[in-house]
């Protein structure tokens, strides 16, 4: 059973970044999303948010992301604690504040793990439980990936997001660099330009992989690709440069963006030789965002 806590008292959230580790676009629907199928995991770095909780809304932000975000007029977060206040009366709010650690725009939802975070604090704070129904339709009701980051560990994401199918994986270490793009989602999917008229769809996304073995996993990686990876490099030619520069770095053992763009990943047997990868990375590109993690 779920309990409020101590008066006043800070509560604290991870947002860990998003990796699509594969992105299929199935086709359009006539609600104006996309259907896909994206096999999700998450990597241990990312944002933080805290919740004063109380009776008014509001949000400050800091580190090194917050002035991409301080002409933002409906952050996510609120847009997340508004939803779920619409579906439980008297829900407490409070005063958010994110620290802003990932870039934005990047393809690796971090406003979406913000919201998702949001809302796991705002049940914390409401003695909701973790698994009550109305997160999830508070999620689906911010954006297409905060259903998956509320859920927080790997899975095939369907559907434009509503449907989590579980899905464990082996641990990678993982390199992510962004070369400091902001790359809107809506442009790369009109640069798709989808020829599909709203209610049809491509070929099926192939099968799950079988078993969670590194080399099975990694042997069905290669043959599922990120479709919204071509018109994200054409436009932003450098993404030509970021895989070079980690397919230039030992045990590489697959590059690929991830989401939208413009943030491409590097998977590497253990964290030793991401971070190795990494500080590579970063003396030869100091211009770029350059970060060893781990995924899985």
């Amino acid at each position: 059973m779920s309990v409020h806590p101590p008066p006043n008292a800070v509560l604290r959230e991870r947002a860990p970044a998003k990796v699509n580790l594969t992105l299929r676009v199935l086709g359009r629907r006539t609600d104006g999303y996309h259907d896909l199928s994206s096999l999700v995991a998450f990597a241990g770095v990312g944002d933080r948010l805290a919740l004063l909780p109380g009776a008014e809304l509001a949000l400050m932000l800091e580190g090194p992301g917050a002035p991409s975000l301080a002409g933002e007029g409906d952050n996510l977060v609120l847009r997340a604690a508004r939803a779920l206040a619409a579906l439980v009366p008297g829900l407490v709010t409070g005063r958010f504040t994110l620290a802003k650690r990932l870039p934005v725009a990047a393809g690796l939802g971090g406003g979406s793990a913000d919201a998702a975070a949001a809302l796991r604090l705002l049940a914390r704070a409401n003695g909701l439980a973790s698994n009550d129904p109305r997160l999830f339709d508070a999620a689906l009701a911010t954006g297409s990936d905060v259903p998956a980051c509320l859920y927080g560990r790997s899975c095939v994401m369907g559907g434009r997001g509503e449907a989590i199918t579980p899905l464990a994986l082996p641990r990678f270490g993982a390199v992510l660099v962004n070369p400091r793009i902001a790359m809107a989602t809506a442009d790369v999917f009109r640069a798709l330009a989808l020829a599909l008229e709203p209610g049809t769809h491509r070929a099926e996304a192939g099968p799950e992989p079988a078993g969670a073995t590194r080399s099975g996993l990694l042997a069905w990686l290669r043959s599922e690709p990120n479709d919204l990876e071509p018109p994200a490099r054409a436009l932003a030619p450098v993404l030509g440069a970021v895989e070079a520069a980690l397919h230039g770095t030992a045990g590489a053992r697959l590059v690929r963006m991830s989401g939208s763009g413009a943030t491409m990943f590097a998977l590497y047997d253990n964290c030793r030789a991401a971070a190795a990868a990494a500080r590579i990375v970063a003396a030869a590109h100091p211009e770029w965002w350059v970060k060893s993690t781990v995924i899985g």
